[in-house]
């Protein structure tokens, strides 16, 4: 097992790392919008909020030698199931493979986010 540490994606706020390695595939946990420079979330809206989400899970995926196009499943928090559309038309962008997903709303997301994103996806 081999933990994943990119300078590129927001440092954990908690007891845990941002991907695990093992086996030939790579655990993220979640990415909230955070900007990695000054810890604050980056964006207001649903929109920016996903496009800078999904910038951290790549920065993360590709310190572990991955990358979204080998993403075979994600698991996606939204604050409000309204913005539902509205992500999807950021993450269909991005995610062209179409890999597996979950997508449901959530209570609520650590620091105000409107947003999380968790993936699986090989390596190599």
């Amino acid at each position: 097992m081999k933990y994943v540490e990119s300078p590129k994606a927001p440092a954990a706020i908690g007891p845990y790392s941002q991907a695990i390695i093992t086996n030939g595939i790579v655990f993220t946990s979640g990415q909230i919008p955070l900007d990695p420079a000054t810890g604050d979330l980056k964006g207001t809206t649903i929109e920016e909020q996903t496009v800078q989400a999904i910038t951290n899970l790549k920065a993360v995926l590709e310190e572990a030698g991955s990358s979204l196009e080998k993403v075979v499943k994600t698991t996606c928090f939204l604050a409000d199931i309204k913005d539902f559309a509205a992500f999807n038309s950021v993450y269909a962008g991005y995610f062209t493979g179409k890999p597996a997903r979950s997508c449901f709303e959530v209570g609520a997301l650590p620091k105000g986010a409107l947003v999380e994103i968790e993936a699986v996806a090989e390596i190599g």
